[in-house]
């Protein structure tokens, strides 16, 4: 009987955890572009290896914003899904763009 409660509820452990890995995160940031000089605010969704290293989000981040010209001038902070509404006017046409 053991046996036979065991495995679902493993396979629940399972599954919560795993859902908690896919927990999304986003950064702000600042960017510009030279000649003419033109600055943004903006909102990206970042992968779940740079959501865990602040090394490996900067790098997205200017990285993604690179293929559109843009340089990455300071990561504002990564922030979880509770924190999108509250940017989302201030970042504009550069909410989640990159």
């Amino acid at each position: 009987m053991e046996r036979i409660f065991s495995l679902p509820l493993a396979g629940l452990v399972v599954l919560a955890l795993a859902g908690a890995g896919n927990a999304a995160c986003y950064a702000d940031y600042k960017a510009k572009r030279d000649k003419p000089l033109r600055l943004h605010y903006g909102v990206m969704e970042l992968s779940d290896d740079a959501c865990r290293d602040p090394a490996l989000a900067n790098a997205e981040i200017a990285e993604r914003l690179g293929a559109g010209n843009w340089k990455l001038l300071a990561v504002m902070s990564v922030f979880g899904p509770d924190g999108l509404k509250q940017r989302e006017l201030n970042a504009g046409r550069f909410f989640l763009r990159y």
